[in-house]
């Protein structure tokens, strides 16, 4: 049992050590050429534009939900005028971006995890190779500049999304106007709490694109495999999120004192 277990701790330590430095190479990669252009301006579409609907319909429907439980607690106190600042505040420091992040860690992560693996098992990274392709700068370096480009960019629409949601809900409980809403949603808002928590959610792309990539790229055991690695992309690159998330905010709180305020 002693010997299973560390035979076993020792493979995950291997499998730790590997993903280093496949993300290390991704990210060195990502700095130097040759670029990938068209296959980076592919992906963006493809892992960012098309995420766009889901975003911002997910962001509209969060949105509708915080403005509810945000009226229901502020009434007690007589605040409900500090709804809209209380929501675009939430929604903007952590709800936006955490949110974006968990979602796009399942549409994005299977998506990679699904498409490299069924390129492993049918040999066609082998055949980038052969070749004379560079396989992983053409389907790993490519995927995660999309994901550092696209995930703030889609973590500003979930915001947007997110505060319209909420003017909705406060128009069809108070009638409030549109200028109104606006003006007291963004009056408490200012650069720290936006810039830091939206570039923070580069991370967040940075590890869907590695983790999902790393699991798709190693597949093996044929179609049973790529289920497999589908499957592990979108659970650890969710793990990976949460857990990087707690790490940011407190880095956020050090380096922008007047964030946590």
């Amino acid at each position: 049992m002693l010997e299973l277990a560390r035979s076993r701790a020792a493979t995950h330590l291997a499998s730790v050590g590997e993903f280093a430095v496949f993300a290390g190479n991704a990210a060195r990669q990502s700095l130097v050429p040759p670029f990938e252009l068209q296959e980076t301006v592919r992906q963006l579409y493809e892992l960012g534009l098309r995420s766009a609907p889901l975003i911002a319909a997910s962001g509209l429907a969060v949105g509708v939900v915080l403005s509810m439980h945000t009226r229901a607690s502020l009434e007690r106190f007589g605040a409900e005028s500090m709804i809209p600042a209380g929501l675009a505040m939430a929604l903007v420091r952590e709800t936006g971006p955490l949110t974006a992040g968990l979602l796009l860690s399942g549409r994005i992560g299977a998506g990679i995890g699904a498409e490299l693996g069924a390129m492993r098992v049918t040999e066609q990274i082998d055949a980038l190779e052969a070749s004379a392709v560079d396989a992983f700068r053409y389907l790993v370096v490519t995927r995660v500049v999309a994901c550092v480009i696209a995930v703030p960019i889609l973590t500003t629409i979930m915001n947007f999304a997110g505060i319209l949601g909420g003017f909705i809900a406060e128009r069809a409980a108070t009638g409030m106007s549109l200028g109104l809403y606006f003006e007291r949603a963004f009056s408490l808002i200012n650069a720290t709490d936006y810039v830091p928590a939206t570039m923070k959610t580069m991370v967040f792309g940075f590890l869907i694109a590695t983790v999902s990539s790393f699991l798709g790229f190693n597949t093996t055991s044929g179609t049973e495999g790529v289920g497999r690695a589908s499957t592990r992309a979108v659970v650890l690159s969710s793990i990976s999120i949460i857990v990087a998330n707690v790490v940011l905010v407190r880095l956020i709180f050090f380096l922008f004192p007047e964030a946590a305020g």
